[in-house]
C-alpha cells in the first residue's frame, strides 16, 4: 500500500480520534460522558471541551477533500514523492491543528489548517506533476 493510502487511513482514524479531548472533558462532567445523549451534552461544553468538539468537526469536514486527491494522486501520480510529501504534511498539520485549537492557540492553528488545506489542493493537482 501506498503512503497516501496509509496516510488516508491515518486520517480516517483522526476523525475518530479527534473527539477524544472532548470526551475526556464530558467525562469529567458531573455524571460523566452521557452515552445516551452525547450530542446534547456537548452543547453545553464550554473552553477545551468546546473546542475539542470544534476541532473534531473540522477534522470531518477535511477529510472528504483528502480522501479525493488521494484518490486523484493514487491514479495520475502514483508512486510521487510529492504526493507522499502532501499527504505526510496534511497528517501532521491535522494532529498539531487538533491540539492547538483544544489548546487555544488560534492564530497559529489557523496558519496549520492552510497547510493541510492546501496540502489537499496540491493532491487535487496530481494530474499536474504527476503526468
Amino acid at each position: 500500500m501506498s503512503l497516501p493510502l496509509w496516510c488516508l487511513f491515518i486520517a480516517a482514524l483522526l476523525v475518530i480520534m479527534s473527539k477524544w479531548p472532548a470526551m475526556k472533558v464530558m467525562a469529567a462532567m458531573k455524571g460523566g460522558y452521557d452515552n445516551n445523549h452525547p450530542r446534547a451534552q456537548q452543547a453545553n461544553l464550554t473552553g477545551a471541551g468546546a473546542r475539542g468538539i470544534a476541532a473534531h468537526q473540522n477534522t470531518i469536514e477535511a477529510f472528504p477533500m483528502f480522501a479525493a486527491g488521494v484518490i486523484v494522486a493514487e491514479v495520475f501520480a502514483a508512486g510521487s514523492m510529492v504526493a507522499s510529501l502532501l499527504a505526510m504534511a496534511f497528517i501532521v498539520s491535522r494532529v498539531v491543528y487538533i491540539g492547538l485549537y483544544v489548546g487555544n492557540v488560534a492564530s497559529l492553528r489557523s496558519i496549520v489548517w492552510a497547510v493541510g488545506y492546501l496540502a489537499s489542493l496540491g493532491l487535487l493537482l496530481a494530474p499536474v506533476y504527476g503526468a
